[in-house]
């Protein structure tokens, strides 16, 4: 049985290694020079492939369509995930957050170790970029790789989305299922930096422990504990990028950060009174060095309205008010998001219920399978992603090794 992979990614490789470990004849297409592009650079070059989570926490981290990857997640979990990688020669760590890392805390070593899976299991990888589908009284039949023609008894499309376009990602996978009839959900960018009508001198700027809440037309959609940062045109960092993950539709939105969470506003006040008896001869701009970062106080300062030469000790109650509001809700307008080139994942893409969720086969071509970023599903940042890459991939790899092997018998 002739198999085709189009995209060298960790789906791909998943896909293509489970078909020939399952007697096929298969060859793997990547448009770049190397396999896992993309790989290499995730968790920024360090590689968080999954999380040592519960399958019902998995399920929660996906954004849409969790019920869809109900079935490829049993089958490749992520304990599966970290036992193959293991097996593979690469010892695994897990961090704060669950989030599972290569101990050498190289994507590298991830990246080696599919590729020589790969040549053991049999998968030849060729350099070639796909154009389209060939597909005959809705079965799949083959690849167009410029004029040359390739037969194939299965396809899987796993090609990616539109985020890092630099790694291979440019959308080829949604025009080649689009052609042969499938529908693409809009495709937009999904764990992504906001930007921000506010421009403040603050790029650069990292803050923990911030609570962090976006509304939405007024009412709160989303709330978040953790770290952000700064940009020069608005905000970045792990709240943010999943918070943008619920950013999709219409209208608009506003972001809040909590600067100091563990304090109620009662124990704000007092807090301030202390800070300023202490320093009350001192400008009240800064009279606020033990509570808040120093690149942050003229900022904070000037959103109060007050005075940054007002004397601390002459600050009024209503004024101490108005700082706590601020460092309790420092609000930045959100215009927009950067470019989908920037997202760490692209959502939308095939609609998933044009896919069988047990064999990720099309239900409208048969012989043509999907796997990785390509489908309509993504989910937040912390291995999550990766996670629906190999299950996906496992899925569809192993679906055709059923095929191969009925029809074998």
């Amino acid at each position: 049985m002739q198999i085709l992979v189009i995209g060298g990614g960790p789906a791909g490789m998943l896909a293509a290694g489970m078909a020939a470990q399952a007697g096929g004849t298969v060859c793997l297409a990547e448009k770049n020079e190397k396999t896992g592009m993309k790989l290499r650079i995730t968790g920024k070059g360090r590689c968080n492939l999954t999380n040592a989570c519960s399958h019902e926490d998995l399920l929660q981290n996906v954004v849409h369509n969790p019920q869809f990857l109900q079935s490829a997640f049993r089958g490749f979990s992520t304990e599966d995930v970290m036992r193959f990688m293991e097996a593979q020669g690469v010892p695994l760590k897990v961090e704060r957050g669950n989030r599972v890392f290569p101990v050498s805390d190289r994507a590298e070593d991830v990246v080696k170790a599919l590729r020589k899976w790969l040549d053991r299991s049999g998968v030849r990888v060729v350099k070639a970029t796909a154009g389209r589908l060939i597909v005959r009284d809705g079965v799949l039949r083959g690849v167009q790789f410029g004029a040359k023609k390739v037969a194939a008894d299965a396809v899987v499309l796993a090609t990616g989305g539109m985020s890092y376009p630099q790694t291979g990602s440019t959308g080829d996978g949604y025009r080649m299922a689009a052609e042969v009839g499938h529908t693409i959900v809009t495709p937009r960018p999904s764990l992504v930096p906001l930007v921000c009508k506010e421009r403040y001198n603050l790029a650069g700027l990292s803050l923990k422990n911030i609570g962090f809440s976006i509304q939405k037309d007024g009412k709160t959609i989303y709330t978040d504990f953790g770290e952000m940062l700064f940009t020069h045109d608005g905000v970045s960092g792990p709240v943010v990028l999943s918070a943008s993950a619920h950013m999709q539709e219409e209208g608009k939105y506003r972001l809040s950060i909590d600067l100091k969470p563990a304090l109620t506003e009662d124990m704000m006040d007092k807090r301030l009174l202390r800070d300023f008896e202490k320093y009350a001869k001192k400008d009240f701009v800064h009279a606020l060095d033990d509570l808040l970062p120093k690149r942050l106080i003229e900022t904070v300062v000037s959103k109060t309205g007050i005075s940054p030469h007002k004397k601390a000790g002459s600050i009024t109650r209503a004024e101490r008010q108005a700082v706590s509001a601020v460092i309790k809700g420092f609000a930045m307008q959100v215009e927009g998001f950067r470019p989908i080139r920037e997202a760490i994942v692209t959502a939308g893409g095939i609609e998933t219920k044009e896919i069988n969720p047990k064999t990720m086969e099309s239900k409208l071509i048969r012989g043509l399978y999907f796997a990785g970023e390509i489908i309509d599903v993504d989910a937040y940042t912390g291995g999550f992603n990766l996670q629906i890459a190999f299950a996906t991939g496992f899925a569809a790899g192993t679906a055709i090794g059923r095929r191969i092997r009925d029809e074998q018998q």
